[in-house]
């Protein structure tokens, strides 16, 4: 347990450090969890910077430009390769479109008419507006976000349309590539919190009950969460929009909130997580030592683990014959994410960990 506890206090350290979280931002929701623990954190990221519609072109040259000063569009972006095409700030901003590639506009992630349209302030929070291309966006249209196994259309990028394949439900969605679904998922967690308890009159979809995922898009989402941790784009962003609107997307700054809010045992919803883990020394050096339960022992579980740039720095399969060893010799200092799933990434759970030079 003591281990645990320092591992959290070193988690926050490093939110402090590195995604300039202003000191005690969180300490409302400390040791909270379920429902009292989104209610929380909806108390600390409520009444934001309400910015215009026409002010989001500006804020997007801030919260979603490349490296190489292009708009930084998620439905044409290919990481690591060469996107099809790439807009220039206010100058390629939509008027009309008649296929990719033509200009990009304002695209709600989470769709308008899930909240009533043009209704303020979800119609202009940056945390769930992006830059996109205008004929992508419009075929997404408000349809769900979801897996497709068999696509009626296909986007330069590799984004499909589509009847979902994820258990639960069966209509028609639109699946981003796998680079962006983390993103998009703390981006559905987000505004199931920021706008917790102020949803009862919103017509919400297929995909969400007010603001509030239903139970197929949350196992969906959760598995998105998982499978692409926080990146170095999000942080950055996290902290654009943070620096525009004055709150946070807090499941950036802490993603194990995501799992303490929706799949904590004491809430009545059925707990995600078959197993608990330990890790230490807290800090580590040459190696970091992970405790799982007798009921793991004998099955493969897959470690990976990122550092706050969201790179990847370890991912392999490890049989589970008592405590797991990891070599961490080559890593340098500082701060890491730990994942740690089982078979086919259907559970799994996150720590934080902390590398020290000494």
């Amino acid at each position: 347990m003591r281990h645990l506890i320092l591992t959290l206090l070193l988690a926050v350290s490093a939110g402090l450090l590195f995604a300039q979280i202003p000191p005690g931002y969180y300490d409302p929701a400390v040791g909270l969890h379920g429902e009292e623990l989104q209610n929380a954190l909806h108390g600390i990221i409520d009444g934001h910077q309400v910015e215009t519609y026409d002010e989001l072109w500006t804020d997007f040259e801030t919260t979603d430009q490349k490296q190489n000063g292009k708009v930084w569009d998620i439905y044409s972006d290919i990481p690591g390769g060469t996107p099809p095409y790439e807009y220039t700030f206010f100058s390629d901003q939509c008027d009309s479109y008649s296929g990719e590639g033509d200009c990009y506009n304002r695209e709600h992630s989470f769709p308008k008419s899930w909240f009533g349209g043009t209704v303020y302030p979800m119609y202009t929070d940056l945390f769930h507006i992006y830059p996109t291309d205008g004929f992508v966006n419009g075929m997404r249209g408000n349809y769900p976000y979801g897996e497709v196994a068999s696509p009626t259309w296909t986007s330069l990028n590799g984004s499909m349309l589509g009847a979902c394949s994820a258990s639960g439900y069966a209509g028609t969605v639109f699946e981003p590539v796998e680079t962006y679904k983390g993103d998009l998922a703390r981006t559905c967690f987000y505004m199931a919190t920021r706008y917790y308890g102020e949803d009862a009159s919103w017509p919400g979809s297929d995909m969400t009950s007010g603001a509030q995922p239903k139970p197929w898009a949350l196992d969906m989402l959760y598995t998105w969460h998982l499978s692409d941790p926080v990146s170095g784009k999000e942080v950055d962003r996290n902290n654009a929009v943070f620096a525009i609107q004055g709150n946070r997307n807090p499941f950036i700054d802490h993603p194990e909130f995501v799992e303490e809010i929706w799949f904590y045992a004491g809430m009545g919803v059925k707990k995600r997580f078959p197993f608990s883990m330990k890790t230490y020394p807290v800090p580590f050096l040459h190696e970091l030592c992970i405790e799982l339960p007798l009921q793991v022992t004998g099955n493969w579980v897959h470690c990976r683990m990122s550092d706050i740039l969201g790179h990847i720095v370890l991912d392999e399969e490890i049989m589970v014959n008592g405590t797991v060893h990891l070599d961490t010799e080559d890593l340098g200092k500082g701060f890491y994410t730990l994942n740690i799933y089982l078979p086919e990434k259907q559970h799994g759970i996150t720590a934080k960990v902390v590398k020290t030079s000494h």
